[in-house]
């Protein structure tokens, strides 16, 4: 599932579960190396999990707020869409969200890839979004039929958007400018849940599954976090699309 030229330190670490660790004030981005754009996939932390705002204050528009039908959106932001089409994405355009220096312009709100339910509904760039989608498609649904002789039914997501900085530190997490997703668990299709928290140690697929799932992720995001990063992520996996120097990722 992951590509040769791909066995860097970073993902090494996250295959194999070793804990790294870095001083909060440390830009994760400087310590990685770069990572060549993942062959035909066009889309490409570190705070505490605090759920997707529900509304915004009496100040800005409801986040569910469907979008004017005379919005006009760049071409960018239009070709966006016609890849979240074509990938199968539920989804539906909201009213852009401003909250300070947080909000995202053309944000969609996602409640399904395919046949795999959103649960609950993320609000995301469109980006974001299609990033997702691509990795969902392409990586965790073959993994899991890999591991489990099984589809996947539902994923399960602690936060998308949310105003909000990275904790311990003055920077705007990724998730307040809709760029960020935590997956809490996974739904098979044959009813089995998989949580992202550490499996026992002799839960040998389990294991192997969530670590394929999460270097995978590294193909596809510019940051990949979850349980033995630190102790905030120790029930999650965080990806994100921040955007940073010289293409470094930060796998961990």
């Amino acid at each position: 599932m992951i590509a040769g030229g791909l066995a860097i330190a970073a993902i090494s670490a996250c295959t194999t579960g070793s804990v790294l660790s870095l001083e909060p004030a440390v830009d994760v981005g400087s310590q990685t190396s770069a990572v060549p754009e993942y062959a035909g996939q066009k889309y490409a932390g570190m705070q505490r999990l605090v759920p997707s705002n529900p509304y915004m204050t009496a100040a800005y528009p409801r986040m569910d707020e469907p979008m004017a039908p005379t919005e006009q959106m760049p071409a960018s932001e239009v070709e966006c869409r016609k890849d979240l089409k074509r990938l199968g994405v539920v989804y539906t355009d909201l009213a852009p969200i401003r909250e300070g220096q947080c909000g995202i312009d053309y944000p969609v709100k996602i409640s399904a890839i395919g046949s795999i339910g959103m649960k609950p509904a993320a609000t995301l760039t469109c980006d974001m979004a299609a990033t997702f989608a691509g990795w969902a498609r392409n990586e965790l649904v073959p993994s899991a039929r890999w591991r489990y002789f099984s589809g996947v039914r539902t994923i399960r997501q602690g936060s998308s958007y949310s105003c909000r900085r990275i904790a311990g530190e003055g920077t705007l997490s990724e998730h307040g400018k809709g760029n960020a997703l935590d997956v809490m668990s996974i739904e098979l299709g044959n009813g089995k849940e998989i949580d992202v928290r550490r499996p026992g140690l002799f839960a040998f697929r389990t294991r192997g599954f969530l670590n394929t799932v999460r270097a995978d992720g590294c193909q596809y995001f510019t940051t990949v976090l979850g349980p033995g990063y630190n102790y905030d992520h120790r029930n999650h996996f965080h990806f994100d699309i921040k955007n940073r120097r010289n293409g470094y990722r930060a796998c961990r």
